[in-house]
Formats: structure tokens, sequence, C-alpha cells
């Protein structure tokens, strides 16, 4: 499904650090108003123009309050609050509810694929997917991933086989995919990294080739697309978070999304302990179900996703023109061809940058900004793979090379474009080595 684009007002005024509510407009590419997000003020009075200016070196902190690499969207009170009173009114507050109900009908509708099984959250949805395509002995992942994707595998003591990344996309190299594959592997899972598509054709070719299942974890993915088409009909499935840290969220959640009617039902029966109707267990199952509450902020949240992409765009924008101009610094552009949620503004290191990238981060921390050493070290160098394979490194250079280098910068509607250059300046003072 194609989604409009849209693109930020560029009238946003700061304000005094009271804690107060401001709001952000934002319009259509076609200049039509949108629906206004509630924006949390974070503004600074500091100005850094030297290393004595720096908190780690006993000056103040840029900001009061710590900044997170993202905040919460939250989608318009009144029609969530009016949704939760129905909810409670109803009495129907779990067990596929009709809210529930509604909203897999509309996650299916908005990423144009016959299926959406909701589940309390994505790594649940991870494990019933695997379970469900009866993936077993050694499946293909990345290391550069969250945890989550290795250990809904070890949980159903499958084993996760690392392969390593393409440097310039994040994503998995489809040449290390194949070279990883031995005569117990039976599937693939592509990670979407930043919302970035996986190699989708090329995974695809080796799957068939093969004979693997071929699954995705789009968690970072939810509104992006790969040739205009929204990621989520890819392989033999895709899997979301909502998580309340991603760009869309149903508080906690996640999701199965596919094509295909009998794996569809299949996951439908494991994540309701495999009733089917009163009294009648017919397939080992476990407890995966969607709350009410939860959907309903998930519908919520859907009606106001075009505004959390356009403040996410206005901040990625903003950053990318002012680390443009220093050295040993860049940002992971996203494909403007595409459709992108702008989630992650994710900056590398170049090792001639006169200071570590662990440095930048303890520094940024020390002016409250929390950024985020993302996804470092790779799940081979942690437990219990770091144990079960202590010489991955060998075989996946990438991954260390980036895991090493990225650093990720807050975002989201907290942050204005005096706060983002304010961010920035600190990387300006650092570039110059005398700190």
């Amino acid at each position: 499904m194609k989604v409009k684009g849209v693109v930020t007002g560029l009238g946003v005024a700061g304000g005094a650090n009271d804690g107060s509510l401001k709001r952000i407009g934002v319009r259509n590419s076609d200049g039509a108003s949108m629906k206004l997000v509630r924006d949390v003020d974070v503004t600074s009075d500091k100005i850094i123009r030297s290393a004595a200016d720096l908190a780690i070196n006993g000056a103040p902190p840029m900001f009061a309050e710590p900044i997170h690499v993202g905040r919460p969207n939250i989608g318009d009170h009144k029609r969530f609050l009016q949704r939760a009173s129905n909810i409670l009114d109803s009495g129907w507050l779990s067990n596929n509810g009709p809210i529930a109900q509604e909203f897999e009908q509309r996650i299916a509708s908005f990423l144009g694929v016959k299926h959406c099984v909701a589940m309390c959250n994505g790594t649940i949805a991870l494990e019933i997917a695997t379970r469900a395509l009866e993936l077993k002995g050694e499946v293909i992942v990345p290391s550069y991933t969250f945890i989550a994707t290795a250990h809904a595998l070890q949980w159903q003591e499958i084993t996760p086989i690392f392969a390593d990344i393409d440097p310039a996309t994040h994503n998995l190299d489809p040449a290390a995919v194949w070279r990883m594959i031995t005569p117990r592997t039976t599937g693939i899972i592509g990670v979407h990294l930043w919302g970035r598509a996986s190699p989708v054709k090329e995974l695809e070719a080796i799957a068939r080739e093969h004979n693997l299942r071929l699954m995705f974890d789009a968690s970072h993915g939810f509104g992006c697309s790969l040739n205009g088409e929204l990621l989520g009909g890819f392989g033999e499935c895709e899997v979301f978070s909502f998580h309340a840290t991603k760009v869309f969220n149903t508080f906690e959640g996640g999701a199965v999304v596919t094509n295909n009617d009998t794996l569809a039902e299949k996951m439908r029966l494991m994540r309701n302990f495999g009733f089917s109707g009163y009294d009648n267990v017919i397939y080992p199952g476990t407890n995966g179900k969607m709350s009410e509450i939860a959907a309903a902020m998930g519908l919520t949240n859907l009606e106001d996703l075009d505004d959390f992409v356009a403040i996410n765009r206005r901040n990625y924008q903003c950053y990318r023109d002012a680390i443009a101009s220093i050295p040993g610094l860049s940002m992971l552009e996203y494909d403007e061809s595409e459709r992108n949620n702008y989630q992650y503004v994710v900056v590398e290191v170049a090792p001639y940058f006169p200071i570590a990238r662990d440095r930048i981060v303890e520094i940024l921390h020390a002016e409250n900004v929390l950024a985020r050493k993302y996804f470092w070290p790779g799940c081979h160098n942690m437990e219990p793979y770091r144990s079960y394979y202590p010489h991955a490194e060998l075989v996946l250079p990438n991954t260390k090379r980036v895991s090493d280098r990225v650093v990720v910068l807050p975002t989201g509607s907290a942050l204005q474009g005096d706060a983002i250059r304010g961010i920035v300046s600190i990387l300006g003072v650092l570039a110059s080595g005398k700190v």
C-alpha cells in the first residue's frame, strides 16, 4: 500500500522549559492542515563554544532533564480515553475482543496484507512465528540486531547462526548468509534494521535455492517501504513490535502479518493456548493475546501516525544538515524515494575522528543527552552466545566495525530544532579534539 507523504511545518517556536505541553503543526505535502501532536518542550540556554563549556569538564549540563533516544508517541488523548471508556463499559478486556479485531483489520488494510495476528509483544510474536513455521536446527540471523531476535530462537532450542552485515546498509549481507548455510539450516530471519528494508530479493533467492523458510523481523519497519510496497508482505511472514519505544506503539504489543491463510490460522490457535472453540484444544499454544486497551492505543496512534513520522522527518533533516559540516561524522541516510518512519538518527564515527565513540557517548550523557551505542556489542558478544561462539568475530568483521562506530541520537516530539542544533554543537566541539 502507498502512504501519502507529509512534510513538517516550518513555524515551530521554542518556549520556556516550564513543563507545559506544546503543539507542533504539520501539513500534508498538498498544504492541507493535519491533526496536531502534543509535544513536550525541550530547550536549553547553554551555548557550547569550547571544551570548557562541556559538562564533563565541570560546566552545567546542556539539558536539565535527561533526553532519551525516543519518547513514547501518544495520539489524541480524547479519542483514546473514549475508546478506553467504551472498553470498560463493555466489560470485554481481552480474549480477542472487538477492539483487538478492529485493530487487526485496520493494520492488515494499512499494510496491504491478508492477515494481521496481534500479539501481546514483539518477542512473543517472533516466538510464535518461528514455531508456526516449524523452524528447527539452525536459523541464520544477523548479530547486529536487538537481542530478542536471537533469544526468540534460543528459547525454542533453535540455534541462531550469526551472519555478517553489509557495512553500507547495516542489514544482512546475502553472501554472508549463503556462507553460513549447513545441512542443519532450516530458515533465515532478515531484520529491517533502522526501518530500512533487508535485501529481500536476494534472501528470497537463497531461500528458494536451499529450500529454507524465510521471515522478517520488521520491528523497526512499521510504515516503511521497499520499492513502494509497505513492509509486511515479504517472506512467509513479518513480525512487528509495537513497544512503547517504537514510532507506532500499543503501549506494549506486536503482531505477525502474512498472506498465508494456513499460517495465520495456525498462529491464531497458538496465541490462545491452542483453543478452537470452547473446551476444544487442538494445538499446543501459549498466551500471546493482545489486550483490548493495547488495541485501543494502537487504533488511536494509527490515526496519528503521519504526524509522528512528520516530526521524526523534521528532526532527521535538522540533524543531517547540521552534522554534514563535521568531518569524521556521517549520518545513515534514508532513501527519500521510499516511505520511512525516520525513527532512528544513526551517526557513524569514522576512525580518524579525534574522539573515540565511547568517549563521545560519555560526554553526551554528561550533558543529559542519552545517546545509545545500538546494537553494540552484537548478539554474538552476549550470553549465552558469547560462550557458544567465542571466535564468532572471525566471520563477523563488518558487524564489529559497525557496532564499534555507531551512535544513535535522540529524536521524537520532545525535540525542537534549537535543541538538536545544541546537541550537534557538542559534536562540533569534539571534532576539534581538544576536550
